[in-house]
């Protein structure tokens, strides 16, 4: 299944858990099931938004976009983690007041609506978990669903004080548990957006190793001006210069498609610029071996 069926299959099941927390919710009085039912409002915006960042991604580039529209992922992605900060703090807000006049709960609707949800969340879940490794912004969806399935066990859990022991102020306390919640992946995703944004170094990729796969090349100098970045979730590109050795100068395009191949396999780097230098000659000048398309490497 790809990742728009796979966000549409999760789109659908969060629509209807939606509808069914918030008719719960007031019903039950519970602020933690309205709250749940709030958070799921937003996961069927940022799924929606998910779903059309992916079916963007999938258009051919242009010329004014040359790197296609990758990025969209990641802009809903940044997005979605802003909104569920926004959310988070409504959540506080209304648990403070909650906690301040404790209100009645008709406990056994909670319960039956928050497993409810919780089974609705665990089967988006486990649609999700498979692409949300190989993707940002499926890993965005799966987040939000992720924390909706752990907050509904915290819904059923304050159920059952209410229900057995009348503790009303087991609902405020459950908001303020999935308003932490909601934050700490709100947090991850903003920080994992901006860095793909910022074009920083991809996450779990260290800039000294990939240095000494190049260099373990025969053929290579030295190695310098060297950027690698993401374009979006799962796809890196490096540019560098390299510095070949005046022996190997004659097997610079054999060296290239080394390097690159050792990129592709060890670091998932498929998109590779290289620009390739002399040792011996100035850097102003283009060495004697190299013909004007060798100069460089421009690989998708």
């Amino acid at each position: 299944m790809n990742n728009q069926r796979i966000l549409g299959a999760v789109l659908l099941i969060t629509v209807l858990l939606f509808i069914v927390e918030l008719v719960g919710g007031f019903m039950s009085n519970s602020l933690a099931l309205l709250s749940d039912a709030g958070h799921m409002l937003t996961d069927t915006l940022a799924l929606t938004l998910a779903l059309l960042a992916s079916l963007f991604a999938a258009l051919p580039a242009t010329q004014k976009r040359t790197f296609g529209f990758y990025r969209l992922e990641i802009l809903s992605a940044l997005l979605n983690g802003s909104v569920l900060t926004i959310i988070a703090l409504f959540i506080f807000y209304e648990a403070f007041l909650r906690l301040v006049h404790p209100a009645p709960i008709q406990s056994t609707i909670m319960l039956i609506v928050a497993t409810i949800g919780l089974l609705g969340n665990i089967g988006g879940a486990v649609i999700l978990a498979g692409a949300s490794r190989e993707n940002l912004n499926v890993r965005g969806a799966f987040l939000h669903v992720l924390s909706d399935a752990v907050s509904s066990v915290g819904v059923i859990v304050g159920g059952v004080l209410i229900h057995f022991f009348g503790w009303y102020y087991a609902d405020p306390i459950l908001g303020f548990l999935i308003g932490i919640l909601i934050l700490r992946g709100a947090f991850t995703l903003i920080s994992e957006s901006a860095n793909v944004l910022l074009e920083a170094t991809p996450k779990g990729l260290k800039l000294d190793d990939v240095v000494s796969a190049i260099c373990s090349v025969k053929g290579i100098k030295d190695i310098h001006d060297l950027h690698v970045w993401s374009i979006t979730s799962g796809i890196n590109t490096i540019a560098a210069h390299l510095v070949i050795e005046d022996a190997d100068a004659e097997r610079t395009n054999g060296i290239l498609r080394e390097v690159r191949e050792l990129l592709s396999a060890k670091f998932n780097i498929m998109h590779s610029t290289f620009q390739t230098e002399c040792e011996s000659c100035p850097e102003e000048l283009f060495c004697h071996f190299e013909r004007p398309e060798s100069a460089g490497h421009h690989e998708h």
